[in-house]
């Protein structure tokens, strides 16, 4: 079959993106022709897809989208396309892997009262309802319970049309055998002292991953804590406002930010703690990576993922309503606390779960969605 997957950016380092990547090429092992529509496209080009660079001279990102989508219900029409899936909102699509969290939820919650009067809220709230309206028709791969039950009391969205998948990290960041002597040689390139305690946080999208909020609890650390604290930010967005806020809290000396990296499995064995105070998260991919890793976690509980945390009793949950003070104090917590049995928690945990198979999952849903298509069709054209 030939399947048309539609993005509006590919780049190596973003967890949708990844994830994109594994479901095309698992859809490509079983026969099907992949090719994926995008604005633009950044990093190797596998031999498994047929790549179509769609040009438009806009220049503001809502343009661009608009284009884009009008573009691919303009030409598809003229292409054997079977199945179209989307992997960011937009209408048109046959299926939607559900990456973002409810657009209009975080409207709601997270913008001041004005904001649901521009025209980028206009825009993406358009694109939400094409895919998530009662009626819509869309079949949805969702990994979120919390972002499910946020869509279906917005939108009515019928029930048989989404489609639940587990997660599907990358084995690689499970811990290795020689664990210990990649910590040892991470933490000797990057010249830290046996002393240093190594924060990390992983993400791109700075606002939304809650970087000011580590930044503040950071700051609040007792000055001995303090005074051992690394903290390594990796992530392809712009850090100015993150380095301006640091050095008003006279922590800048401790912050290092990286653009997105190909090694993360080294970083997760040569830290200590992960921090993801999400402001809003879908899934939060980073946190069971983290978990498989052996690397201790705080998470706040908005995070898809997160639950898993407080399951394997591998770092601390932050609960909603979010407050600071609660993410000082349990990053205070957590520097004390044993976490060789934290990451002992979290290895093992990680040995059982089903957290590895998202791709076969969403092949396996991506068949039986084009079996009930051709049925359909066939049907339809025997009565006619």
């Amino acid at each position: 079959m030939n399947l048309a997957f539609c993005l509006y950016k590919y780049f190596p380092f973003g967890g949708m993106q990844r994830n994109f990547l594994k479901i095309a090429e698992e859809c490509s092992k079983r026969g099907h022709k992949v090719t994926v529509y995008t604005l633009s496209w950044e990093g190797e080009k596998p031999d498994f897809l047929k790549i179509v660079i769609v040009k438009t001279k806009a220049l503001r990102n809502i343009k661009k989208y608009q284009f884009f989508s009008s573009w691919l219900n303009n030409n598809l029409k003229y292409e054997s396309t079977d199945l179209v899936l989307g992997f960011n909102k937009m209408p048109g699509l046959d299926i939607y892997y559900c990456g973002d969290p409810c657009y209009e939820y975080k409207s709601k919650k997270l913008r001041p009262w004005w904001y649901r009067f521009t025209l980028r809220y206009k825009h993406f709230s358009e694109f939400e309802r094409a895919v998530f309206e009662e009626g819509a028709k869309v079949y949805i791969l969702m990994f979120s319970p919390i972002q499910k039950r946020i869509f279906r009391d917005l939108y009515n969205t019928n029930r048989s049309f989404i489609n639940m998948l587990p997660p599907g990290i990358s084995r690689d960041r499970c811990a290795p055998i020689n664990s210990t002597e990649i910590r040892k040689s991470f933490r000797k390139e990057f010249k830290l002292e046996s002393s240093d305690i190594l924060l990390l946080q992983i993400g791109s999208g700075f606002r939304t991953k809650g970087l000011d909020r580590s930044l503040l609890a950071i700051a609040a650390l007792p000055i001995k804590l303090r005074g051992n604290i690394k903290f390594f930010v990796i992530g392809q967005d712009d850090p100015k406002k993150y380095v301006s806020q640091a050095q008003k809290l006279n922590i800048s000396d401790k912050v290092t930010f990286f653009s997105g990296r190909d090694d993360i499995p080294r970083f997760l064995q040569g830290s200590d703690i992960l921090l993801h105070p999400s402001y809003a998260e879908n899934t939060g991919g980073v946190i069971l990576e983290a978990m498989a890793a052996g690397l201790p976690s705080i998470v706040t509980d908005v995070c898809g993922y997160a639950h898993y945390v407080k399951e394997a009793r591998a770092g601390i949950l932050l609960g909603s309503p979010y407050l600071q003070k609660t993410f000082n104090d349990s990053l205070e917590k957590i520097l004390l606390a044993d976490k060789l049995e934290l990451r002992k928690n979290g290895i093992n945990f990680s040995k059982t779960a089903d957290i590895y198979d998202m791709p076969l999952k969403a092949a396996d849903i991506i068949d039986q969605i084009i079996k009930e298509k051709w049925l359909k069709k066939n049907w339809k054209d025997k009565v006619e």
